[in-house]
């Protein structure tokens, strides 16, 4: 049987990798074409939905989140200021450190854990897996695919191996 932390952990730290290097194919080609930092990082697909940079705030949001919720460790903070391609690659890399910081031991065998999000118009119950399999990994692509997506639709020149990580 799968253990959550393999589910999570490696899916997040994979997912990270791929998202850093779309993002520095992203500053590169800003850079290259003369697109100033601020207007990529500001592209929406929308004008409701949330911007590149949210993209990345989000899914170091419900990676961090994923593990506080099942693992009960602590979080850390992260002000959502980001207003630069290094930035938002610190933010990547902070959160990878804060996932290498959980034990395995946090996560494992909370597959039947409840686990309760309450936003301002509902609560979700959850079991650890449901959790997971349900909300978390479907959320966590989901911002990474967007964000792959808003460059893409700049005009940078990554494709669906980028994506997926080499």
């Amino acid at each position: 049987m799968t253990q959550l932390y393999d589910l999570t952990v490696p899916a997040f730290r994979r997912g990270f990798a791929s998202l850093s290097a779309i993002l520095k194919s992203g500053e590169a080609y800003a850079q290259e074409h003369g697109i100033a930092e601020a207007d990529m990082l500001g592209t929406r697909l929308i004008a409701d939905m949330a911007p590149l940079t949210a993209q990345i705030q989000r899914a170091s949001d419900t990676a961090k989140g994923a593990m506080v919720r099942l693992g009960g460790v602590p979080t850390i903070a992260m002000a959502d200021d980001e207003t630069s391609f290094a930035a938002l690659q610190q933010r990547i890399a902070a959160t990878v450190a804060f996932l290498d910081g959980v034990p395995r031991e946090a996560i494992d065998g909370k597959e039947d854990a409840v686990v309760t999000i309450v936003t301002p118009s509902r609560t979700l119950d959850f079991t650890g897996q449901n959790y997971v399999l349900g909300f978390v990994l479907p959320n966590f692509y989901f911002h990474i695919t967007t964000a792959y997506a808003l460059l893409r639709m700049r005009g940078v020149p990554i494709g669906k191996m980028d994506y997926l990580g080499r």
